[in-house]
């Protein structure tokens, strides 16, 4: 477990703080789960594969995902690409094994979802026309996660129901607060996530909208570790969209470390 929460360190210090403070059982849960989505999304970016080689991996995945003993198909497929994958995906085997039994199938279910539908719009060149486009791209790399978590939340403690609009909401709304975000680097790199006609204020109706529910998902979380988790990623999310939205971009180190120490006070 240390292993993962290391690589959970490196690959987002966000999630690692509100996950390394969760109940055993549910931390590996959500550890797994985590990197193992953070696999999928490397794929994805990397720069060095070309767009026949992602959808490949990615398909590959998806289907391998469906079966009761994927580590060492994954580990087969993986292995040639050693040399231009990070180690978070190589070791994809390892964060399904890393889950409690009861989850194994929630994440497997989640993860192959998402290799599918991100090899689709790997195929689709990431090509985002309307609103309808942008909700389903965000969707599948981050509205999904929402939907996982709260599986996951509902097997830890069966007494937790929630909205699955906003728990799809609350994925959706971090994600378009790192579209906002990193909206130079996509153009740099070729890549536009705004629909056609939109500017800043349009993606940021979008995010405060998505925003505004993930607010509501959060408040009907019972008092425990899934509320614990979900406050501080969603209070980054709302700084960093009141600054944007003041003509800024990044919080900075003092700011994080404030927003952190109320959000987990």
């Amino acid at each position: 477990m240390s292993e993962a929460l290391n690589m959970l360190k490196q690959t987002s210090r966000t999630f690692y703080i509100p996950i390394s403070r969760l109940d055993p059982g549910l931390k590996e849960a959500v550890t797994g789960a985590y990197l193992c989505m953070r696999s999928i999304d490397e794929i994805e970016d990397r720069p060095e594969l070309d767009d026949p080689t992602k959808t490949k991996l990615l398909y590959s995945i998806r289907d391998i995902l469906h079966t009761a003993n994927p580590t060492a198909a994954l580990q087969e497929l993986l292995a040639p690409y050693k040399g231009n994958l990070p180690e978070v995906t190589l070791r994809l085997h390892e964060w399904i094994e890393l889950c409690p039994a009861g989850t194994v199938e929630i994440v497997c279910r989640y993860t192959s979802r998402m290799a599918g539908e991100m090899a689709e719009w790997v195929d689709k060149q990431w090509r985002i026309e309307t609103e309808q486009d942008l909700d389903g791209y965000t969707y599948s790399v981050a509205g999904m996660v929402g939907e996982m978590l709260s599986e996951l939340w509902a097997w830890d403690d069966q007494e937790i129901q929630t909205d699955r609009d906003k728990a799809v909401a609350f994925g959706r709304g971090l994600q378009a607060v790192n579209i906002l975000r990193n909206r130079k680097e996509d153009l740099e790199r070729g890549v536009d996530f705004y629909p056609n006609g939109w500017g800043k204020e349009e993606m940021l109706r979008y995010t405060r909208r998505n925003l505004q529910l993930a607010d509501e998902y959060v408040a009907e979380l019972k008092q425990g570790p899934a509320l614990q988790f979900c406050k501080l990623p969603l209070a980054l999310a709302h700084a960093t969209v009141k600054l944007i939205g003041a003509g800024g971009n990044k919080l900075s180190r003092a700011d994080v470390l404030s927003i952190v120490s109320r959000a987990t006070g």
